[in-house]
């Protein structure tokens, strides 16, 4: 391959794991806020 392919190459491939680094960090989020919630019901539930 020559040097420009290699960058080209190298470029994309670097795209595409923060590509799936972004969707990890959403899941991630959305995972926290569900579990605020559910630790926030099982407060109301107890205090009742």
């Amino acid at each position: 391959m020559t040097r420009r392919s290699s960058i080209l190459v190298t470029l994309l491939a670097g795209a595409m794991m923060l590509s799936a680094c972004a969707n990890t960090v959403r899941g991630v989020g959305r995972d926290v806020g569900n579990t605020v919630d559910a630790t926030g019901a099982a407060v109301n539930d107890v205090a009742r």
